[in-house]
């Protein structure tokens, strides 16, 4: 909370029209061989620290009677991921809690939207030490595409976007695939040295 309090602290008494909460952070390899506090960091990024901000923000958004706020969830919240089971585990809960607050500021005049993408060409991979897996090395999407879908959705008050084509059909798949099924599907994505050129 120490980043988020000060930018809150930055922030003041300004008013907020738009927030868009898209701090994340990943982490590679199983669950067991990571370390502790490289994976509570993931916790407290994508979670603690998006929902504190949330609160804090979304408080004086709902005083003021207006305000739209964005966050950035993942398809990857709809698949169990092996190989990146914290990194997962906070996406669905970004999935869930966004749409949720959706509902519970329904007549604020405050709008909530989530913002989907699958993977993106960022440096994500990498810092997640993930070069070695197939996710990591394979084609992502561009991220201003990315941007501009989460913002049209947040501008004309949708309730989720997912962003590309190839994540639209993703993640109607995961709708209806056992969750085992996409559990190995995930496998064969994210176990370290998997990918094919590595």
């Amino acid at each position: 909370e120490n980043g988020a309090d000060k930018l809150i602290a930055e922030i003041g008494d300004r008013d907020i029209d738009l927030l868009f909460l898209n701090a994340g952070r990943g982490l590679g390899r199983g669950f067991i061989d990571q370390d502790w506090n490289e994976a509570r960091r993931v916790i407290d990024t994508n979670i603690t620290g998006t929902v504190y901000l949330a609160h804090r923000l979304g408080r004086k958004m709902v005083g003021r009677g207006r305000g739209r706020i964005l966050f950035t969830g993942s398809i990857a919240g709809f698949t169990p991921g092996t190989f990146q089971a914290v990194y997962n585990g906070t996406k669905a809960f970004i999935d869930s809690f966004a749409i949720a607050l959706r509902h519970e500021l329904k007549d604020s005049g405050v709008s909530v939207t989530v913002l989907m993408p699958g993977a993106t060409q960022t440096r994500f991979f990498e810092r997640a030490d993930m070069m070695d897996t197939e996710i990591g090395v394979q084609e992502k999407d561009n991220p201003a595409d990315v941007a501009r879908d989460g913002y049209d959705a947040l501008m004309a008050g949708e309730e989720q976007v997912v962003s590309g084509w190839k994540n639209k059909m993703q993640a109607a798949a995961a709708h209806v695939t056992p969750a085992g099924m996409l559990a190995e599907q995930h496998r064969n994505m994210a176990e370290p040295g998997s990918a094919k050129n590595g």
